[in-house]
């Protein structure tokens, strides 16, 4: 009865960690619309609302405590810059390089275009 007893426990313990494990890491928002729409909507998609999207998705990210996906950043520099913000999409790209250091090789070369294309 005893080890009938301590086996539920453990059982029940298990169950309430896994229910806990399932948390996301990042806060994603409209992140993955705005992409989606970008593509298959592009005149309701454009840069100045995509950096308005952008933008509340990484307050709320901040908000929560919680990590905006990887790309956003650069995403959001991309957006930056089409708007002609050189200034802008370069602190998000660099943002993007500080807190996801393996996408340097992507936001070099994008850096890069964008010097070469304001020369």
């Amino acid at each position: 009865m005893k080890t009938w007893k301590v086996a539920a426990a453990a059982v029940l313990v298990a169950g309430l960690t896994g229910c806990n494990a399932n948390q996301e890491i990042y806060h994603w928002g409209g992140y993955q619309n705005s992409i989606y729409n970008m593509y298959v909507n592009p005149g309701e998609s454009t840069p100045a609302i995509q950096i308005d999207q952008l933008s509340t998705d990484i307050q709320q990210a901040q908000n929560k405590g919680k990590r905006v996906p990887p790309g956003l950043y650069a995403h959001l520099g991309m957006m930056y810059a089409a708007e002609g913000m050189s200034l802008r999409a370069k602190e998000a790209l660099l943002k993007e390089k500080e807190l996801y250091p393996e996408s340097h090789t992507l936001v070099d070369t994008l850096l890069a275009n964008m010097e070469g294309s304001q020369k």
